[in-house]
């Protein structure tokens, strides 16, 4: 799947990672399982403080994709934004497994020049990071930022032909299928990161509704030396799953060139140390009953 380098996009996406913050940004299909040969599911998205209700500011869908079961390009139609909330359509025709989702990769940051604080353009990458930086320039911040939102939806059998890794920032790898998830049974999850099993991973599961209640039913989980983890779904429902690394501004504590004084000379403009690693992981998952 093609990664767009949209720097507005992926700090769109770190603001909405984190389980503990209050915007959160997500993909709410009208169904994830269907039968017959010709189906449609309809896609609400959004960045809103309540799980699956539009209140806060549409999630943006321009670089949205589709992966057919054969693993060939699919498309979304009749595609609306308007003030609250974002609109898809989605027309399976393939018996499988779909996923559609939006994907952003890239550089962001901020260096001095001549006493001014400068952001570094958008499209910047790690191939394009040492131009994009003129000569001259110093306390040079940067973070590399990886951004998954993913949902999966199954046209009859489920299939596994989608989940081929990309080796780019976190994804998942299931061991149990993430269109057949049943109430009070376990499901195990592998996560990667760049490709390789995402050890020590925090990862947050919230169920859906909770305008509606006073517990929030979170769970907090981590992954295994291997990446993998269970999970048990105490209730029917649509839920949001959410991993992340790398928080914090870019240039905070933790950012390579954070803290450290500043040198003068063309050489020591250029970040000595490869960005700051970070990505994050968002999809809804459909829970059914026994």
């Amino acid at each position: 799947m093609k990664a767009k380098y949209l720097i507005a996009g992926a700090l769109a996406a770190l603001m909405a990672s984190g389980a503990a913050q209050a915007h959160r940004q997500w993909m709410l299909p009208s169904s994830t399982t269907l039968s017959g040969t010709d189906s449609w599911v309809t896609v609400d998205a959004a960045v809103s403080n309540d799980l699956f209700y539009f209140e806060h500011m549409p999630m943006r869908i321009d670089n949205v994709t589709v992966t057919q079961p054969d693993g060939s390009d699919g498309k979304i139609e009749n595609a609306a934004t308007g003030k609250y909330r974002s609109t898809f359509d989605v027309h399976l025709t393939q018996p499988g497994t779909y996923r559609v989702a939006s994907v952003s990769t890239g550089v962001m940051g901020s260096y001095t020049l001549n006493g001014e604080i400068k952001r570094l353009p958008r499209g910047t990458t790690k191939d394009n990071l040492a131009a994009a930086i003129p000569a001259g320039a110093t306390n040079v911040q940067t973070a590399e930022a990886s951004n998954r939102n993913e949902i999966f939806l199954t046209l009859g059998a489920p299939t596994a032909t989608i989940f081929k890794s990309t080796g780019v920032g976190i994804e998942l790898v299931p061991v149990t299928h993430p269109n057949d998830l049943v109430s009070g049974e376990a499901a195990t999850f592998q996560f990667l990161l760049d490709g390789k099993p995402a050890a020590g991973l925090k990862v947050t599961v919230i169920p859906g509704g909770i305008r509606y209640r006073d517990a929030l039913g979170q769970q907090d989980l981590t992954t295994g030396k291997d990446g993998k983890l269970s999970i048990t779904w105490p209730q029917p429902g649509m839920y949001w799953l959410n991993a992340s690394i790398g928080g914090g501004r870019e240039g905070g504590e933790g950012s390579p060139g954070a803290g450290q004084p500043s040198a003068s000379g063309p050489q020591a403009a250029r970040p000595a140390t490869p960005p700051q690693r970070r990505a994050s992981y968002v999809t809804t998952l459909e829970v059914l009953a026994p």
